[in-house]
């Protein structure tokens, strides 16, 4: 593991100043020690000299306790300072991070984005990269005041004392040799604390999305006994993390006291036989502990810090990883029908077409087959975002992107907290207006100023559905799109509320649009004027709408 990982510097400008202020705090810190360690021995010096001269403290006592006291005030502040600015860092490295991480996901597109998980993802976008509040709070600025302040304080005892510096320089590589050894051991243990804490995301995320179909057949119950495991699991980890900080914590301490232990009986013996003043024997009994203390602690914060470590080396992964091109699709030309022109789709297990079809604005062409024959992939390689075979031509002018020509619903409805409304505009300004239409036209009458949770809370199955539906028409009311794709917009509609929607689907092909809808029910298929069966081998047909 590498204490500063170097991409996140050429990644954070923010980064990089903190680190820069936290190395000017440490110099002010190891300055204001030494003036401390100082400060104390001349006092303790003038107290002993003026008690073996008459009990006649001299003048120069005071100013000594003054600049005892500044230096203690100084390191106070610039402390404080340290801590102002790390929690500041971290907060500014955290949206750095995370902006640049969705604006790379963006450049890559939903292809990328596909492959990966979606649980793992956001975990480590959100609590994950919480955890460098503790990597840029606590290491990082002891990493700079270890820099800095060892080999300055290993002078400072050198000048006062040359034995005393080299049994400091001698004793001081033990402790990072126990860092090292203990970093070792942490370094699986932590990897795997990240990963139980990512399958635990996605295992509750996995039981959230399906927990109506699981109440359906009754197993809502045993995904509380599997996220219990995981649970259980990340829990009994998180315990073995800690237990081993406290072991590495102790096996510092005891380093570094065996170490300043060895510099005091060398400084008390000498100071018996006459070899060794006072007042040096004092400066270099303060200062050696102060040198043990930053590279003891930077160790200690380094365990601590380590899940902003594995959070950070994740996001930075993601960020190196050039597996797909972050170059933007070239525009395509100005079209009227939408054109497929062998079209594949390679998965795992079966390729799905060669697809050839022609479909002329005013058509309503139905996507038909068994459940993961590949109706939704179809879709998203018309949509570009999923790699395929052929060419796809979408509708739309000359000029515009193919995200600019197409509106679409998804099966999943997707819904985010906010008012109905702001569900149906999503990314654009409500207009009332063409809310309330896009919403008649979905047949959802509720009000659009209702609020709503994640994930739809609050509305049944089928109302979340028309909600995703209302988006879809909306976007094409205010853009203008003149392609319109439904992936299983009726699924969990009644007869009625289902016969109003394929009023809506005609009236779009009507007006001039092409609507391609994914969907089971006989009465879509039977609307549709294209119908293309897609089987589970993945071989596709074009038919006729009543074939």
């Amino acid at each position: 593991m590498k204490p500063l990982d170097p991409r996140l510097l050429r990644l954070s400008r923010s980064a990089r100043g903190f680190i820069v202020a936290a190395a000017g705090t440490g110099v002010v810190r190891t300055l204001a020690t030494i003036a401390i360690a100082w400060a104390v021995a001349a006092a303790v010096t003038e107290v002993v000299d003026a008690v073996h001269h008459g009990g006649v403290v001299p003048a120069v006592f005071v100013p000594t306790l003054a600049l005892l006291g500044g230096a203690f005030v100084v390191r106070a502040v610039a402390a404080w300072a340290t801590d102002d600015l790390a929690a500041r860092a971290a907060a500014t490295v955290k949206s750095e991070l995370r902006r640049t991480v969705l604006a790379r996901a963006a450049e890559r597109g939903p292809g990328w984005l596909a492959e990966r998980s979606s649980a793992g993802f956001a975990t480590t976008l959100g609590p994950g990269l919480d955890a460098l509040d503790a990597y840029f709070g606590r290491y990082l600025p002891q990493l700079a005041l270890t820099a800095i302040a060892t080999p300055v304080l290993l002078v400072a005892i050198g000048l006062g004392d040359l034995t005393s510096g080299l049994v400091v320089l001698c004793a001081l590589p033990v402790i990072p040799v126990f860092m090292i050894l203990i970093g070792l051991a942490t370094q699986s243990l932590q990897r795997k604390q990240s990963d139980a804490l990512a399958r635990l995301g996605g295992a509750f995320l996995e039981a959230v999305e399906g927990l109506s179909t699981l109440k359906v057949f009754g197993r809502a119950r045993r995904q509380v006994a599997r996220i219990g495991t995981v649970t259980d699991e990340y829990r009994r980890g998180t315990l073995g993390v800690l237990r081993l900080s406290f072991v590495s914590g102790f096996a510092l301490e005891l380093a570094a006291s065996l170490s300043v232990a060895l510099v005091a009986v060398s400084i008390g013996i000498r100071l018996v036989d006459g070899s060794l003043g006072l007042g040096a024997a004092m400066f270099v009994l303060v200062l050696a502990p102060e040198a043990f203390a930053p590279i003891r602690q930077v160790g200690a914060d380094f365990h601590a810090a380590q899940d902003g470590v594995e959070a950070s080396a994740a996001v930075l992964d993601v960020l190196d990883d050039d597996r797909t091109p972050a170059a933007a699709p070239p525009t395509p030309p100005a079209a009227t029908d939408l054109v497929l022109r062998g079209v594949a789709i390679r998965r795992q297990d079966v390729v799905i077409g060669p697809v050839d079809l022609d479909a002329r604005p005013g058509t309503v062409l139905a996507l038909v087959g068994p459940s993961g024959a590949g109706k939704s992939s179809l879709i998203a390689a018309i949509r570009g975002a999923v790699p395929h075979d052929g060419t796809v031509v979408v509708p739309g002018p000359a000029g515009s992107t193919v995200d600019d020509r197409i509106a679409w619903a998804d099966q999943r409805a997707r819904l985010v907290r906010g008012t109905i409304a702001e569900n149906v505009a999503l990314s654009q300004r409500p207009d009332d207006d063409d809310v309330l239409t896009a919403l008649g036209d979905a047949g959802l009458g509720l009000d659009p100023s209702l609020q709503v949770g994640a994930g739809g809370a609050g509305l049944s199955g089928g109302q979340a559905q028309r909600v995703a539906v209302a988006r879809a028409l909306y976007r094409h009311r205010r853009s203008g799109t003149r392609l319109v794709l439904l992936d299983e917009p009726t699924s969990a509609l009644d007869a009625d509320a289902e016969a109003h929607l394929i009023t809506t689907m005609r009236r779009l092909a009507a007006d001039g649009a092409v609507v391609v809808v994914a969907s089971h029910r006989p009465a879509v298929v039977a609307a549709a004027d294209v119908r293309v069966d897609v089987a589970a081998s993945g071989a596709v047909a074009v038919l006729g709408a009543h074939a």
